[in-house]
């Protein structure tokens, strides 16, 4: 189990690095493909491996990871199905977003977990430190989210060539 663990965090922290330089892109108003694809890709791998612990009830991460699979679906239709056309490109942006801020979300609560010095300052995950530092991360979400989709749009059609 240790090794499955592992692997599990390696490839959420991938995703994660990558969901930012695709954030990144789409602040910029670039696609970045191959970053695109190997984000969607390890954060699709790294929710389902999420069910891959045994547990004996349905805890909170099962239900952020099946929204968050969910959103990465659409995502996934949108850029690849419907290639970012008309209001699939907000789609996607907003799909994406939403997935890289449910991958943060669980970084959050696992590190609040697992690092000592967090655990000794909320123990239960309901004293403020914790619900600051969710509220921070999920400001700046919703700000650059916001941005990007103001900033991802469609790249003007190129002018018609005049010959003479």
């Amino acid at each position: 189990m240790a090794l499955f663990t592992l692997v599990h965090v390696v490839i959420s922290l991938i995703g994660i690095i990558t969901g930012l330089v695709v954030l990144g892109g789409l602040l910029s108003g670039k696609r970045l493909d191959g970053w695109t694809g190997l984000f969607l890709l390890t954060t699709i791998v790294t929710n389902v491996t999420g069910y891959g612990f045994p547990v004996d009830r349905v805890l909170p991460s099962h239900i952020v990871g099946a929204i968050s699979l969910v959103a990465l679906a659409i995502a996934c239709v949108a850029r690849y199905r419907y290639r970012l056309a008309q209001r699939w490109r907000k789609t996607y942006v907003v799909t994406a977003v939403l997935s890289l801020y449910l991958n943060v979300f669980v970084l959050i609560v696992q590190t609040f977990q697992k690092v000592p010095a967090l655990r000794e300052l909320a123990p239960t995950q309901s004293e403020p430190p914790f619900g600051i530092s969710q509220l921070i991360v999920l400001v700046m979400f919703l700000v650059l989210g916001y941005r990007a989709v103001v900033s991802f749009r469609e790249s003007p059609a190129a002018p018609a060539r005049q010959f003479l």
